[in-house]
């Protein structure tokens, strides 16, 4: 039997020369299970070639040249003719570098391995990491630095904030009335752009001017407000910011304590178009009980029909009885006149 099953036997003709110096002589090649045999007429064995240690010194080109590895002085020629037998010995050499270790090749595919890992945790695990450290480390001094370059660039879109004195009396009392749990919240009243209500880093919350405008009465605002505070304690404003900006803008934070414009005016943008904080409807309706807000007409505002709204109004906590004023009448028409028109 020879080393390829397809063949019972398989012999050729060819010049086998035992070194440099000595003649080439025809001889007879033939394979078996493990070697190549080479013999003269008479059936005499003149070499043995181990089979994994055939090499061809002219790939490609004829007559094919083999030598056994180790010395290149010893040579077997096949002419063109003996086709079979270059095929088997060529189809022999690649079956054995097939099954030989590459250490070359493993280390490409550690290498690989070890950078598709790198790859894999800078965009899977960094980026949360290095936001979860920087929601840790950023002082609020430097959240509310945030807070007012944020609102600075939205006010380039909404409009500047409005600001006329007895209405922003008004609206530090109603402010006072419904107080941050982290602190003093500080309320804006823009123009436009800002859809319903917003919250940035620093306690700062938006109200569109029509939430104070459209409305009769303050508990329509009162209830916007309350809904920013909660989403603020349900998650961090920063959180979205850095979310927003991506790794860059957050490792330029940790390391420079700046937030780049680039970062600052795509947050911006994204807060103009985003739609409003959710906030479950139990955590907001015990939102309205802690601060003695009614919570029909926030609902109402958000739906006139109370259809999308309809639990907040049946679970309103002072659904038969009236809490504390948020603001007396007069202070209610000047925060209206808040814009100036």
């Amino acid at each position: 039997m020879t080393a390829l099953k397809e063949y019972d036997r398989i012999e050729a003709t060819g010049l086998w020369r035992a070194n440099k110096d000595a003649q080439r002589r025809e001889v007879i090649v033939s394979i078996g299970d493990a070697t190549l045999t080479i013999s003269d007429h008479n059936d005499t064995a003149l070499a043995h070639w181990a089979l994994a240690a055939l090499e061809r010194a002219n790939p490609g080109e004829h007559p094919a040249i083999f030598f056994p590895n180790g010395d290149r002085t010893e040579t077997l020629e096949l002419p063109e003719d003996e086709a079979q037998m270059i095929a088997a010995i060529e189809k022999l050499r690649a079956r054995i570098e097939r099954a030989r270790p590459h250490p070359g090749r493993v280390r490409l595919w550690v290498s690989l391995g070890v950078i598709a890992a790198v790859v894999a945790l800078c965009v899977f695990w960094l980026p949360s990491a290095a936001r979860d450290h920087a929601l840790r480390v950023v002082p609020d001094v430097k959240r509310t630095e945030i807070g007012s370059g944020l609102l600075a660039r939205i006010t380039r879109v909404a409009g500047l904030p409005c600001t006329a004195p007895e209405g922003s009396r008004a609206l530090r009392k109603l402010g006072a009335r419904l107080p941050s749990p982290d602190g003093a919240a500080r309320l804006v009243v823009l123009p436009g752009g800002v859809i319903e209500a917003a919250h940035l880093p620093g306690g700062v919350i938006l109200l569109n001017r029509a939430l104070i405008e459209d409305f009769e009465e303050p508990d329509v605002a009162a209830g916007y407000i309350i809904a920013e505070h909660l989403a603020a304690q349900l998650s961090d404003p920063l959180e979205d910011v850095l979310e927003q900006a991506g790794l860059i803008a957050t490792l330029q934070l940790l390391t420079t304590g700046k937030l780049s414009d680039t970062a600052q005016d795509s947050y911006a943008e994204h807060l103009l178009t985003r739609a409003r904080s959710f906030v479950p409807n139990d955590t907001l309706l015990a939102g309205f009980a802690a601060w003695s807000v009614r919570a029909t007409p926030y609902a109402y505002a958000r739906d006139i029909t109370g259809e999308e709204t309809l639990p907040l109004i049946e679970a309103d906590p002072f659904r038969t009885t009236a809490p504390e004023p948020l603001l007396t009448d007069n202070d209610w028409l000047r925060l209206q006149n808040i814009c100036g028109s």
